[in-house]
């Protein structure tokens, strides 16, 4: 770095390597290599580079020189080596151009032959953007106003930032002055801006020019289909009250360049309509005490323009809808908010409406019924409501904060045709624009809006393009795999949706299982059997049903009999096993009866222990899975036992999903809501108690699995430690995408024959 700020291998030059002139002293920062050369030759091949940064060796250091110092001239209107009969200086002679690497002060003469074109056409024949029409001394290149707008999109800098960057690399070290363009590059931006959206529109090539621009014409948005509920329009509104602007300039100083052509809706009929109905009162909420309604005409708007942005989203897609966006002057109101979806529905013929709103079910109230608010709005603006399908909804996250009624009349869980749609659209997209509030917020109300504008256009494209690739990638991987399954899958719902008394495949198909049923079942038995005559009851209190269900629950209790920590606890650990000790005595003379080979292995097995007292817990019961590989069994009460196991196993998985749920559940609040050592304190006491349930549960099923293993056959799968957790660790964890986590899923869905939904 040190040998290049020197003369490099320069040092003993004599001569210039282009013409041998004595003392070369220039060279250039942007073109390739670090040779000297002398005034003449460095003008020669800079004449296609004008706006190259030179350097010039004063016997110690090299020091910044511009091209104009040197004498370049920049000649409009012609081939570079074409000469100029009648040319003319800019004006004042002091033209400043705005470049990627620096901001140049050039000398520039347009073409004033008989023949020659505006001077704004000259600049923009060079890819150079004038800031005026008239006497332009201002310009910045094309490559710096692409460069600003994709930083702006990307990485969301300011204008400010971004010019004073350039400014300092012009100079860094303040001694020279730089002409100050800051107020121009902002005015040339805005119009950038507002050119390339008309561009993108295709309204250059439409003969009726930009003027013959409908509204909402410039928005990225389209829109086909003809399936009732496959193309039914989901509508999601929020409002951002961090997009402000200051009260610094007006409408009229400060006007937009568009007339409603893309998001933001028509600018002077919005205002007159919201002038026309400010005497509106705002009714009061109904519901939970919503600060969206009832703090709506309280909202502080001191020293501010507009306190807020309210949109209408497509719900589906995350996008900014046509004329769906508009400034708030006051809070979350009514009023605003109407003429916004009332203006970005003139722009669709969809018969199916799905509208999502955080405070839905105050807003949708009097919309069309009764005194409704749509009879003050233009008729081209009125909605044909009595033929067209219209849903409200309230966003899944935000439901909870509402009263119960709300919560099943306007849940999207409740209601066919939305899929798994969350209506939560608009919070996706604020983290996307937010970050430009700290710019935007400075500036005009006309600029606010353009640029506003031109960032959800390109946020919109960005959606329109990535989604194809993102369903291709997904159909595509799972029609290669699991096509036939798809299309089995497919035929059963078509099938179903066109005749209800088919059967309903988004039904479980799996039979539950539970010990309560089971245990009915078998009771049934027992009642048949007496009937008949064929019951194998030998006692009339016990039947065999019964005894194996007995059985199965002294087995749960001994697993109960935990450690003890205190006095209290241990003293109900006596007492409760000095009474499972009774019971299983009861018990144990009862089974010897349907039996009575036990009795002999019970005297065995006393003989071995030494007639040593055993704890409740560790008593052996014997059960018909303990032993039935080793001894003939009845083949009547092994079946018996193996429903109730079977049985037992299945109530374990449902008590040990149920207990993951709760924790999740638990967790979740304690993030949430409590505060301080001894609130989290008692969550986690609470915590601990689930923990317990959750391996009680797991304990058991992995018992009842081993007995059905070791005594007959089960399709039961054998449970891993490491799979006990509920779905949103998987979520939250490092170690399994989200993607791949949809993915499998998705398969594991298929190839099980489960729909999904």
């Amino acid at each position: 770095m040190i040998r290049l700020e020197g003369r490099c291998s320069q040092a003993g030059a004599q001569s210039c390597l282009e013409c041998n002139c004595p003392s070369p002293e220039y060279r250039c920062e942007d073109c390739l290599g670090s040779e000297l050369y002398c005034s003449t030759c460095i003008l020669l091949a800079h004449v296609r580079h004008p706006l190259h940064r030179l350097l010039r060796w004063n016997g110690q250091y090299f020091k910044q020189i511009s091209l104009k110092t040197l004498g370049l001239c920049i000649q409009l209107g012609h081939t570079t080596s074409q000469e100029c009969l009648n040319p003319r200086c800019a004006f004042n002679d002091d033209f400043v151009i705005v470049d990627t690497h620096s901001i140049h002060e050039v000398s520039l003469d347009f073409c004033n032959c008989a023949t020659a074109e505006s001077h704004v056409q000259q600049l923009l024949r060079i890819s150079w953007f004038p800031l005026t029409t008239s006497d332009p001394k201002t310009a910045a290149t094309f490559c710096v106003l692409k460069q600003y707008h994709l930083l702006s999109f990307e990485s969301k800098v300011s204008t400010y930032e971004f010019y004073h960057t350039l400014r300092q690399m012009s100079d860094n070290t303040g001694l020279i002055p730089v002409k100050d363009r800051y107020e121009s590059f902002l005015r040339m931006i805005h119009k950038w801006r507002h050119l390339k959206i008309l561009k993108h529109s295709g309204r250059g090539h439409d003969p009726s020019g930009i003027d013959g621009t409908a509204e909402g014409e410039c928005a990225v948005f389209e829109f086909r289909g003809t399936v009732r509920w496959l193309y039914g329009l989901f509508l999601a509104i929020d409002a951002n009250f961090r997009l402000k602007c200051k009260a610094v300039l007006n409408d009229n100083v400060d006007p937009s360049l568009s007339r409603g052509w893309g998001y933001f809706m028509e600018e002077e009929a919005y205002k007159r309509f919201l002038r026309s109905s400010a005497d509106s009162i705002q009714e009061k909420s109904t519901c939970s005490s919503h600060n969206a309604v009832n703090m709506a005409d309280t909202k502080s708007n001191c020293g501010l323009a507009i306190t807020g942005l309210g949109t209408i989203n497509c719900a589906c897609h995350i996008m900014k809808r046509p004329n769906a966006v508009g400034d708030l002057q006051k809070g979350e109101r009514y009023i605003n908010m109407d003429y916004l979806f009332f203006s970005t529905l003139c722009h669709t013929v969809l018969d199916t409406l799905n509208v999502s709103y955080d405070i839905v079910c105050q807003w949708h109230k009097k919309l069309w019924h009764h005194c409704h608010r749509m009879s003050a709005f233009p008729l081209s603006m009125q909605l044909s409501h009595a033929v067209k399908t219209v849903s409200f909804f309230v966003p899944k996250f935000h439901l909870p904060t509402h009263i119960e009624r709300c919560q099943t009349s306007f849940s999207f869980n409740f209601k066919s045709g939305v899929g798994q749609t969350d209506g939560e659209a608009p919070e996706h997209g604020w983290a996307n624009i937010n970050p430009v509030a700290s710019s935007t917020k400075e500036m005009g109300p006309g600029a606010w809006r353009d640029t506003l504008d031109d960032c959800f256009g390109d946020s919109n494209w960005k959606k329109v393009v990535g989604l194809g690739n993102m369903f291709k990638d997904l159909d595509d991987g799972l029609r290669g795999e699991y096509g036939a399954t798809l299309e089995q899958w497919r035929e059963q719902v078509e099938a179903w949706e066109r005749d209800a008394a088919q059967p309903n495949p988004f039904e479980r198909k799996a039979e539950t299982i539970t010990m309560a049923s089971v245990r009915l079942e078998l009771a049934r038995e027992d009642q048949v059997d007496l009937q008949t005559g064929t019951c194998l009851a030998l006692h009339k209190d016990c039947t065999p049903s019964v005894l194996i269900s007995t059985g199965l629950e002294l087995e749960e209790q001994q697993a109960g009999l935990g450690v003890h920590a205190t006095d209290n606890q241990e003293g109900g650990v006596l007492q409760r096993g000095g009474t499972l000790r009774w019971r299983i005595d009861a018990w144990a003379k009862m089974q010897e009866l349907y039996m009575p080979f036990l009795a002999a292995l019970r005297v065995s097995e006393s003989s071995v222990s030494n007639n040593m007292a055993v704890a409740p817990e560790a008593i052996k019961l014997w059960l018909l899975s303990q032993i039935s590989r080793t001894v003939p069994c009845d083949t009547h009460l092994q079946a018996i036992e193996w429903k109730l196991q079977y049985a037992q196993a299945h109530d374990a998985l449902h008590s040990l999903r149920s207990n993951l749920c709760a924790q999740t559940a638990i967790l979740k609040y304690k993030d949430h809501n409590l505060r301080g050592q001894g609130a989290n304190t008692r969550a986690r006491n609470t915590l601990k108690a689930v923990e317990v349930r959750i391996e009680a549960a797991a304990s058991t099923y992995e018992h009842a699995h081993t007995s059905l293993i070791t005594g007959w056959h089960s399709s039961l799968r054998l449970l891993d430690r490491a799979n006990i957790h509920s779905m949103t660790d998987i979520l939250w964890g490092e170690s399994a995408p989200l993607a791949a986590l949809f993915i499998s899923w998705c398969s594991g869905m298929l190839s099980r024959g489960l729909p999904l939904r």
